[in-house]
């Protein structure tokens, strides 16, 4: 249970601050065009990054400001390998949104916060929250990995138990990180028929 706590909470507090620091990306990026693929280009190669490599390159950063070997390390891992997917998402969501139906907005008064928050975002959230469970799904894979530095939840016991050749352990771990990946996966889904109530009504 310890092991299962420390997996969700690692994974919902990564998922979290991926998805705000995207958001505030996103703007960016379609706000100043130019940055648009500096953004892309600097996440899509964070996501390139081996595991391995990733925590050793933040280890002494951590060290430096006191951290140490804590779940603050594979938080930030975990945030940066996120961005790539939950970025993409975004503004591809914000992109599909017509033409037409800025115009209208804008027509009926709208000004750039108003249209943002009432009619592009709202209309950008199928995407986004298609994205976000790729991100999610991909997060509690990858929270396995922080048993690098000692902090990877249920990957703490795959790997003790592929050590001490205890088979049950290993099966117990891993099949706990499919569930707890299709749970996140299905919490997601309702919390989007929750907010966009007029997909169903559509449907």
């Amino acid at each position: 249970m310890d092991a299962l706590g420390e997996h969700v909470y690692i994974t919902l507090v990564s998922l979290l601050i991926g998805l705000a620091a995207a958001f505030g990306l996103a703007l960016l990026a379609r706000r100043w065009r130019r940055l648009r693929g500096v953004v892309l280009a600097v996440s899509t190669a964070l996501y390139t990054i081996p595991s391995l490599a990733m925590f050793s390159l933040l280890l002494p950063i951590m060290f430096s400001v006191g951290r140490g070997l804590s779940t603050t390390t594979v938080i930030i891992g975990l945030v940066l390998y996120s961005l790539t997917i939950l970025v993409r998402g975004i503004l591809a969501g914000l992109d599909g949104v017509s033409p037409d139906v800025r115009e209208s907005a804008v027509g009926m008064g709208y000004g750039s916060g108003r249209l943002l928050w009432r009619v592009e975002l709202p209309l950008a959230l199928p995407t986004i929250f298609g994205s976000l469970r790729v991100a999610a799904v991909s997060t509690v894979a990858l929270t396995t990995v922080g048993l690098i530095v000692g902090h990877g939840g249920l990957g703490n016991l795959i790997y003790r138990g592929l050590q001490s050749n205890f088979k049950s352990e290993v099966l117990t771990a891993s099949v706990l990180c499919v569930v707890l990946a299709l749970i996140a996966d299905l919490v997601i889904v309702a919390i989007e028929r929750a907010v966009t109530p007029w997909r169903r009504v559509a449907a």
